[in-house]
């Protein structure tokens, strides 16, 4: 009794704590719901949320973390980004993530903007490959804070009715 206690207690920080992630790209807020969903299910032994629902669940977070992948390159390209700012992009996103916020936030703008300057083209139009780039970002993490939202009101669904 306790121990569902201090369980059902974890998966809801861990649910909550994944809210924020889902905002501060610092925190893994996706996998964090996912797992407090889970950890509620295991400890009411997956009376309510079976597993068509985790897999169902499981689907969205997956599609939410692929979108928080792809949504700066995306926004590079919808701009007409080249291809070196595309891999520009790609690159700073994924080294931007061990320099913290700063570098999440930063990374894909300053990898878009260097891999167009190094394509050929003005300063001025690989800043703007560079904004359409953050602003790829920014509607990548509005997606994937609804569908964390999605997720979270599929698990009260199953808890109240499954």
């Amino acid at each position: 009794m306790l121990f569902d206690i201090v369980f059902y207690t974890l998966g809801a920080l861990l649910i909550m704590g994944g809210l924020v992630g889902a905002i501060l790209p610092s925190l893994p807020g996706v996998p964090m719901i996912f797992g407090g969903i889970w950890l509620v299910a295991a400890v009411d032994d997956y009376r309510h949320l079976g597993l068509w629902w985790l897999l169902l669940i499981g689907t969205l977070g997956a599609v939410a973390v692929i979108v928080d992948f792809v949504a700066g390159t995306l926004g590079a390209k919808r701009v007409g980004a080249s291809k070196r700012a595309l891999w520009g992009a790609s690159l700073g996103t994924l080294v931007g993530m061990f320099f913290g916020i700063p570098g999440i936030l930063l990374g894909p703008f300053i990898g878009a903007l260097l891999g167009e300057l190094c394509s050929g083209t003005s300063v001025l139009r690989s800043a703007h490959v560079g904004i359409g780039t953050w602003i790829g970002l920014l509607l990548g993490t509005l997606v994937k804070l609804v569908i964390s939202l999605v997720m979270i009101g599929l698990f009260g669904l199953a808890m109240l009715f499954g």
